[in-house]
């Protein structure tokens, strides 16, 4: 998404405080869930969450959906290994009703959104790079 990655960045270099987490989730609300985003998870490569906003509808099982997720990203990443790429760091799946897009915010973190067929994969990759760009400049 045309985001600049540290490959020598320590987790320390991500660590944060109350407020910057305050900022984040402010950026989830604002940027995607204003957007039509049913829901949206900023979670660690482990599958921990970090941080979360939903519509107030959302009835997912985040805690297994961010470990698929980490999974799923890891899996994603070795692939592009395989053919070549440095890495490919955004993923989309397309349901019937439900969508989720997977980018890569840094080395640490991935923003999972889960979004309905109202909102259009160009809008929702626009708002998505806008909240990784203000997200990162809170680190």
């Amino acid at each position: 998404m045309g985001s600049e990655y540290d490959d020598n960045a320590s987790f320390t270099d991500y660590s944060l405080g109350p407020e910057q987490l305050e900022v984040i989730e402010q950026v989830l609300e604002e940027d995607l869930i204003e957007s039509g985003v049913h829901s949206v998870m900023l979670i660690d490569m482990a599958g921990n969450i970090i941080a979360q906003h939903d519509n107030g509808e959302a009835q997912h099982d985040l805690y297994s959906l961010a470990a698929l997720a980490s999974a799923n990203f890891a899996a994603v990443d070795t692939m592009a290994k395989i053919v070549g790429e440095e890495e490919f760091s955004l993923l989309f799946h397309k349901g019937e009703s439900e969508n989720i897009h997977f980018s890569k915010v840094n080395p640490e973190y991935l923003l999972i959104t889960i979004f309905g067929k109202d909102v259009a994969l160009g809008l929702l990759r626009l708002k998505v790079a806008e909240a990784i760009q203000k997200i990162n400049d809170v680190w």
